[in-house]
C-alpha cells in the first residue's frame, strides 16, 4: 500500500471549490495544515466567515477528496478559526480572478 504524501493531499484539496466563491479552497488559503500518519490524514481548514452556511458541505467535500488519495484509510477534517482568515492568505491568481488585484 502506498503512503499518501502531503503534496497528494493538497492536490486533492485543490479540487474542492468554495461553493459561493467558485475557487479552490487551496487558492483561497483555507487549508491551514495537513498531518499524515500512515493512512490517517488530519486536515485543518478554515472558512471565509464564521457564519458560513456551507461549512458542512465544504467539510464533506474536503473529506471526500482526501479519501480519494491512494493509501488514505482515515480522514479527520477540522474547521479552525485561528489564525483568522483574511484575503492576504489567497494566492495572487485567486485575488486576480476575484478582481482584488
Amino acid at each position: 500500500m502506498n503512503m499518501p504524501t502531503e503534496e497528494q493531499v493538497f492536490n486533492a484539496l485543490g479540487t474542492v471549490y468554495d461553493p459561493e466563491i467558485h475557487l479552490p479552497i487551496t487558492d483561497l488559503g483555507l487549508v491551514y495544515g495537513v498531518a499524515i500518519d500512515g493512512g490517517k490524514v488530519d486536515a485543518k481548514i478554515t472558512l471565509t466567515s464564521m457564519g458560513c452556511p456551507l461549512a458542512g458541505t465544504i467539510m464533506d467535500l474536503a473529506r471526500d477528496a482526501i479519501f480519494r488519495v491512494d493509501g488514505v484509510d482515515e480522514v479527520n477534517v477540522e474547521i479552525v478559526w485561528d489564525p483568522p482568515w483574511s484575503v492576504d492568505m489567497m494566492t495572487d491568481e485567486a485575488r486576480m480572478r476575484l478582481g482584488m488585484w
